[in-house]
């Protein structure tokens, strides 16, 4: 049976980019444990907070942590309060996780929030929203409808995909349903596709969400 790679992943260095991007070619597998420690800890903070994506970058002994999402001020805070509890939260754990692997000590850790200016045509957001009216026991068929609607009454999508699979509205036996509209032309290397995945745990069960969203050409060498 044929499958369908990650179109992100299957872009990389050509329209699309690292979500960690620093070279280390003696700690690369401490820096991506603690890279998944410090999103896991992001992830678990602000849960449900239209968070798009996570970006770590590291130079010398700065690391720098970059937040994309739909909602800022959530976790901003009042006076910039969210921040500064998630920068010490951060710093705690990565002083814990270092200690035990008899690591460096020594980092500074900068922490940044910036806004996704249209979060309707953003995949992560999008699958994020739809798992939270799945959630709510709402039908699935018109939660991926409407969102699928949302997407393509923007000029610049040219073409989208929802998928949901799982025990559907709790009946027995677990299938996947999907629409679709457009064309999303996944070869193509120069299709700028954004695409994610998400989980939406409903009483009956757990149910997979994945969202395509195809914006155009891009010309590769210039990432979005």
């Amino acid at each position: 049976m044929t499958h369908k790679t990650n179109p992100i992943a299957y872009r990389l260095g050509i329209s699309t980019q690292w979500h960690s991007r620093y070279f280390s070619a003696k700690n690369l597998k401490t820096f991506l444990e603690e890279d998944m420690l410090i999103r896991s800890l992001i992830g678990k903070k602000h849960k449900r907070s239209g968070i798009e994506k996570v970006d770590i970058e590291r130079s010398g002994n700065t690391v720098r942590v970059c937040i994309y999402t739909a909602r800022p001020g959530f976790i901003i805070g009042r006076g910039g309060s969210g921040v500064d509890d998630m920068r010490n939260i951060l710093t705690k754990a990565i002083h814990v996780f270092r200690t035990k692997k008899n690591y460096s000590q020594d980092f500074v850790l900068q922490f940044n929030v910036e806004e996704v200016r249209r979060p309707e045509i953003s995949a992560g957001i999008v699958s994020e929203n739809i798992a939270l009216s799945l959630e709510k026991r709402m039908p699935f068929r018109r939660v991926i409808k409407q969102a699928l609607g949302k997407m393509m009454s923007y000029k610049e999508v040219k073409g989208a995909k929802v998928s949901v699979a799982g025990r559907l509205n709790g009946t027995l036996i677990a299938r996947t349903e999907w629409v679709s509209d457009g064309k999303i032309p996944l070869i193509t290397l120069r299709s700028d596709i954004d695409y994610a995945e998400n989980r939406a745990y409903c009483t009956y069960g757990v149910l997979g969400i994945k969202v395509w969203v195809y914006k155009g050409e891009l010309i590769p060498g210039s990432p979005r």
